[in-house]
């Protein structure tokens, strides 16, 4: 099969790896990784979200995001505080420490962005998220 015949969600597939292995290794260069990236971005941009609003907006499970807010907080860069009107939510805020990690990937991310950029007009940008947006579209189920 020659590249061109190759399956569209295969090809997809594969490049989405390609690029989260290399985005990792890019966090994980500058002191952090993607969840520590999802978790912070998420924080910053909407400040004092409950752990259960940052698990949909993250778009991962409770215990799942419970086991990075943790792992994040034994660092130092998140604090959970609990909410004055219901002690049993908690509500995850930064750190010093956790908004001066943010800023290390946000730049190591936006340094990456521009490689991925390289040599790819604003339209070609646009037309890539569209076309990615409509193969999501298509991929969904009737």
């Amino acid at each position: 099969m020659s590249p061109s015949d190759e399956p569209l969600a295969a090809l997809v597939s594969g490049t989405a790896k390609q690029l989260t292995r290399a985005f990792e290794a890019v966090l994980t260069a500058a002191g952090g990784s993607t969840s520590t990236w999802l978790v912070l971005s998420a924080l910053k941009a909407d400040d004092h979200r409950t752990q259960g609003d940052l698990a949909r907006a993250i778009g991962l499970k409770e215990p799942t995001l419970t086991y990075h807010v943790e792992a994040l907080r034994r660092r130092g860069f998140v604090t959970r505080e609990r909410e004055p009107g219901n002690r049993r939510v908690q509500r995850v805020v930064l750190t010093d420490p956790g908004e001066q990690l943010f800023l290390r990937l946000r730049r190591a991310a936006a340094s990456f962005d521009g490689r991925l950029r390289a040599g790819l007009g604003d339209d070609d940008v646009s037309a890539l998220r569209r076309l990615l947006a409509q193969l999501a579209e298509n991929a969904e189920p009737d």
